[in-house]
């Protein structure tokens, strides 16, 4: 009888002090979520989106009027798409956009020679000393597909990169880019070339014996 006694006290204790501690615990998690909500940290920063009015500024407008002599990265993209792209309407163009000179060729060679001869080699046949260690060999230029390919399509690939070669838009100026398809061309030309493309007064020069590594070419006697 006392056991059944007991057992029927215990089942009938007052749960207030329970409740009271549920209650507490439910009013601390509400508030850590609620100061968890109010952190900002500074990659989620207040900001306007573009077009966007705002009351701080007098004029209404959230967009400020750019700084006095501001340089855009690329200013001409718009008005010079041949220049800036390699196209012309939207395709890739066969033409340039400046005079091949003498000095754009040697500019080019110049900026091959440092950019490109590492991968491509010094003739473009792909056969760079960074191939020779063992990286993926690329295309020769020589191959009929990069010689019929038009010469926008040397610039875009050096703009934006193909396959495992990289995009150079930040190391190669627009210019140097289009030096370097210039010289590319004459690369591929030099190797399909017949002895009546050479100008008369240069022909004497094809029997000249090549002059040693590192050293320019010598001057005949006259």
């Amino acid at each position: 009888m006392r056991s059944k006694h007991l057992t029927s006290v215990n089942s009938q204790l007052p749960t207030s002090n329970f409740q009271g501690g549920l209650g507490v615990v439910t009013i601390l998690i509400t508030a850590a979520i609620a100061l968890g909500a109010c952190r900002q940290d500074m990659h989620d920063g207040p900001r306007y989106r573009p077009l966007r009015a705002s009351q701080f500024f007098t004029d209404g407008s959230s967009a400020r009027t750019l700084v006095a002599n501001t340089v855009s990265r690329n200013p001409l993209a718009e008005s010079d798409e041949l220049l800036y792209t390699g196209k012309i309407n939207g395709t890739l163009a066969n033409a340039f956009p400046m005079p091949i000179t003498a000095a754009v060729l040697a500019r080019g060679q110049e900026r091959f020679n440092i950019f490109c001869a590492p991968c491509h080699g010094r003739t473009g046949q792909g056969d760079g000393m960074i191939v020779q260690r063992g990286m993926r060999k690329p295309p020769s230029f020589m191959e009929d597909r990069l010689r019929n390919a038009a010469a926008g399509y040397f610039f875009d690939v050096m703009t934006h990169g193909f396959g495992a070669m990289q995009d150079y838009a930040a190391q190669i100026p627009v210019e140097d880019r289009w030096a370097i398809v210039a010289y590319e061309r004459a690369l591929q030309f030099s190797q399909h070339a017949a002895v009546n493309d050479v100008p008369d007064d240069k022909r004497a020069d094809l029997d000249r014996p090549p002059a040693p590594a590192g050293e320019a070419p010598r001057p005949e006697a006259r």
